[in-house]
């Protein structure tokens, strides 16, 4: 199977877009490893995927959004791809409009085009409720910081058994963030898969290691679920604000630097939707040939 793709990066976050509004695929998980494959694919984080709206979708959808981790598992929202994919449709010519409505697996976001090329998502409204994240609380009693909570979980290392505390929650997909002195020195490579993989959260869930500079800047690392360490995590940089805000250690608005670059994230407080700004670039487009489904 021949197929054309355009390879785009968000912040250094790197994605494979696949047009499928004229008819899907259907490729396997494997088929989407190979995609990610940075020796024998494309080489990317995610691998986007650009729909018609699904028949059930509410008035007023533009596109479905799907996106699918390096690992070939499907998963529910990527800040970072949301950027991209309003470029994509743009440059594309599958619409005019600045702003698109995109159903996703974790609901409906509306990413904006900017005058300067960046472009602005509607992330939604974070959820903080732990059997909707999810992640489970049985036996484990919370530790009050702030005006919010933290959860102490063990982590079996090589060296010892540390206790993390994490700010839990949602931005369509599972966020545990921790504070550190320095991202630089943190245990993103020995902590994140043990975080990633714990049992509390039995889908998995993405690692966040945010540094505070002052109440408008953070430094912070990710480590996603399905794909490792990345430059930058969209909604990862969305969850650390969030946690940090209502930790009481951030402002309103915060200039989140990551390895790949700057995301501006604004969040106003319970109830309302998290707004993130950030570039989204095409880096070339191509044609590969995917090996046949096993």
């Amino acid at each position: 199977m021949r197929i054309r793709f355009t390879k785009m990066q968000g912040a250094g976050n790197d994605f494979v877009v696949l047009d499928e509004t004229r008819g899907a695929r259907a490729l396997s998980p494997a088929q989407y490893r190979f995609l990610a494959d940075r020796h024998f694919g494309v080489g990317a984080d995610q691998i986007l995927t650009v729909r018609p709206p699904p028949k059930d979708a509410a008035e007023g959808i533009d596109f479905q959004y799907v996106i699918h981790n390096a690992d070939g598992g499907e998963v529910e929202q990527c800040g970072n791809g949301a950027r991209c994919f309003m470029r994509f449709v743009r440059e594309h010519g599958l619409t005019t409009k600045d702003a698109v409505r995109v159903q996703t697996l974790a609901g409906v976001i509306e990413p904006r085009l900017g005058a300067d090329g960046r472009v602005t998502v509607d992330m939604g409204a974070p959820i903080f409720e732990p059997e909707r994240v999810p992640f489970d609380t049985a036996g484990l009693s919370p530790t009050a910081d702030g005006a919010w909570q933290t959860w102490h979980l063990a982590l079996s290392t090589h060296a010892e058994d540390a206790i993390v505390p994490l700010a839990i929650l949602s931005m369509g997909n599972p966020h545990a963030v921790q504070v550190v002195a320095d991202t630089e020195a943190a245990a993103v490579a020995e902590q994140g898969p043990l975080i990633e993989h714990h049992p509390r959260f039995p889908q998995r869930v993405n690692a966040g290691f945010m540094q505070v500079v002052d109440r408008g800047h953070i430094n912070l690392r990710v480590y996603e679920r399905g794909a490792g360490e990345t430059l930058a995590c969209g909604t990862g940089a969305c969850a650390a604000v969030v946690a940090g805000i209502r930790l009481g250690l951030l402002d309103a608005r915060v200039d989140v630097q990551t390895h790949g670059g700057v995301l501006t994230i604004e969040w106003a407080g319970a109830g309302t939707p998290v707004l993130m700004t950030g570039p989204a670039t095409t880096v070339f487009e191509g044609e590969i040939e995917v090996p046949d489904k096993p």
